[in-house]
């Protein structure tokens, strides 16, 4: 059985730091696109940040170098530092594993409000 879990999100100022970690199990996560997803209330999830399995990664647009995805292929673990937080930053944060198959996280929260 498949299992991400998240942990690491909480209340923060305006221009504090988190760091999410997404621990995985059930699967061979190094072969798996590892991402960070979120969403705030009334919208659509969105696509935060990806990690390939080789490493090559991808942000959403808009943070504009403030978040920085990484992995850890020996601790099935995936990464989301984020710094500079705004309140616009605040909703759920949901690890994802794609691959053989898609897998979700149950989500963590991340407040961003002084």
């Amino acid at each position: 059985q498949v299992q991400l879990v998240e942990s690491g999100g909480g209340l923060v100022q305006p221009g504090g730091s988190l760091r999410l970690s997404c621990v995985a199990s059930g699967l061979a996560f190094r072969i798996f696109t590892m991402g960070w997803y979120r969403q705030a209330p009334g919208n659509q999830r969105e696509l935060v940040a990806q990690i390939g399995s080789g490493g090559t990664t991808y942000y959403a647009a808009s943070l504009k170098g403030r978040f920085t995805i990484s992995r850890s292929n020996a601790e099935s673990t995936v990464y989301l530092q984020m710094n500079s937080l705004k309140p616009e930053d605040t909703a759920v944060y949901y690890c994802n594993a794609a691959g053989w198959g898609e897998h979700w996280g149950q989500g963590t929260q991340v407040t961003v409000a002084s």
